[in-house]
């Protein structure tokens, strides 16, 4: 039995200009050889390894630089297979939950977009949404194969993978670019850490701790049921969201909501769930590791907003965790700050800024690190905004200062503060101006007190000097402390908001 992961089949694109691990499964202890061949059938790379007493086996090519028309052969003792039109070029892995899930067709650009893009050098392999690790699952993951672009294709792609990689190719079009999509709409971060990880965190804990009382010791087989039927009234209610839309093109969501009322968003606890701290590790992240990538995009956090005021500590634990599996230490790891969002009515909890400033922690602490913000987008009403152009746009922008040495990706940000007499001056890393004219908004500063009040601000090159009279000798400042607001105005010279803040 000789095996390659599906990773490696037709169409495959491998990482340019890193070592390229290339794996899969045959017998205990068979010896293979692996060639790596050029469009004139030329021997790019080979390598020899023997596989492990699992059958699992790693072959290490040597770095390659960017090309399309190659082919992979694996050759045992008796058996040979191969991959044609295999691509080096850009490998990201696209991970995290809904919004990093939207597909294509769903999005606001999409159907456009769909019906006449084609680019045989940007590919996409999905892995199959299981969660947890049966014959079904394996066989889902044997089949899946390499999709490239073509006309009236791809509608079940990641809308934000897609832009991104679609804006990648038009800036490095002889680069061809593969996405990995590896995401679950509803997870917890906790979903992508293993168990062992999160049992050495306080936090990781108190979700293991959390859900096991929520099953309840609950049977895979009574789990099963509770899902199939929570499955079935999720789709009857996403079919009538469908033909609503349908029946009236461009209703707000707050519409769509009113005539098929709200999500049946309840999925039930169990030791098949998706959302079990540690459940997709291993069904789903680990079985496209060791894989060879050039970055991580990641999407997630709304799950956790009410979960945890600790969501720093496990991001950065996935973070390490997910560099470690994927033998790169200064793995880039590009990720997209929560834009602003609050429910139909409802009150503003302010645990969304305060999870936003989580994010930019990590940023701030790890090297090789970056987060575009968001803050001047989301919907009101609506956690799945449709807007996902500027999304993927805003993360490649992001990689070509990370990755390529373009400047310009990168919003604004506060460095610092000083206080002069009844004026408190946030220092920025680049000046801002206000957008479409008026004062700046969101500005707020408090005194020893910490009670925090609207504050007049006035833009003086790279600071911004705010002012209350309430407040007569500040010492703190904030801005857009608010899990929803409309009134953003403070941009960069690059277009780019101003990142929220808390100092």
């Amino acid at each position: 039995m000789l095996k390659p992961s599906a990773l490696f089949s037709d169409g495959a694109v491998l990482c340019r200009d890193k070592e390229i691990r290339i794996f899969g499964d045959t017998d205990a202890g068979a010896e293979l050889r692996i060639e790596l061949r050029g469009p004139a059938g030329e021997l790019l790379a080979e390598a020899a390894c023997a596989a492990a007493e699992d059958g699992r086996f790693l072959a290490l090519l040597p770095p390659q630089p960017a090309r399309s028309g190659c082919a992979l052969r694996f050759i045992g003792k008796t058996e040979e297979c191969g991959a044609r039109d295999v691509a080096i070029g850009d490998v990201y892995l696209a991970g995290g939950q809904s919004n990093m899930e939207w597909e294509l067709r769903y999005a606001q650009e999409g159907p456009e977009e769909i019906a006449s893009h084609e680019d045989p050098q940007l590919r996409f392999f999905t892995v199959p949404r299981k969660a947890y690790v049966c014959d079904d699952q394996r066989q889902a993951f044997d089949s899946t194969r390499w999709e490239a672009v073509t006309p009236g294709g791809n509608g079940s792609v990641s809308a934000v993978a897609y832009f991104f990689a679609a804006a990648l190719r038009k800036r490095h079009p002889d680069i061809p670019v593969g996405i990995i999509g590896c995401y679950w709409g509803g997870t917890s971060v906790t979903c992508w850490m293993p168990e062992e990880t999160l049992r050495r965190l306080e936090e990781g804990r108190a979700y293991l701790e959390r859900d096991a009382q929520l099953a309840a010791g609950k049977s895979m087989e009574t789990y099963l049921r509770e899902e199939a039927v929570f499955r079935e009234n999720l789709d009857a209610w996403s079919l009538q969201v469908e033909q609503y839309k349908q029946e009236h093109p461009g209703a707000p969501w707050r519409d769509i909501q009113s005539a098929c009322g709200p999500c049946p968003w309840n999925p039930p606890a169990g030791p098949g769930s998706p959302y079990r701290p540690g459940g997709l590790v291993d069904s789903m992240l680990l079985q496209v590791v060791p894989v060879t990538l050039t970055g991580i995009l990641f999407y997630q956090g709304e799950s956790d907003a009410d979960l945890t005021e600790h969501y720093d500590e496990l991001m950065l634990a996935m973070l390490l965790q997910w560099r470690k599996l994927f033998r790169d230490a200064d793995l880039p790891f590009l990720f997209v700050q929560l834009p602003m969002w609050l429910d139909w009515d409802a009150a503003d909890t302010f645990r969304w800024p305060a999870l936003r400033l989580a994010q930019a922690a990590v940023r701030d602490t790890v090297r090789h690190t970056g987060m575009i913000c968001l803050l001047d987008e989301g919907e009101y009403g609506n956690l799945h905004p449709t807007a996902k152009r500027v999304v993927g746009e805003r993360l490649h922008r992001l990689a070509e200062t990370m990755l390529y040495g373009e400047p310009g990706g990168e919003s604004p940000r506060a460095t610092g503060k000083y206080t002069m007499g009844r004026e408190l001056t946030v220092t920025l890393s680049e000046p801002v101006a206000v957008r479409n004219g008026g004062a700046p908004a969101l500005l707020e500063i408090a005194g020893a007190d910490g009670a925090f009040h609207p504050a007049d601000g006035r833009i003086s090159g790279k600071e911004l000097r705010l002012r209350s009279p309430e407040v007569p000798c500040p010492v703190h400042a904030r801005y857009a402390w608010t899990d929803w607001s409309d009134q953003v105005n403070l941009f960069g010279f690059t277009g780019l908001p101003l990142e929220p803040f808390c100092l």
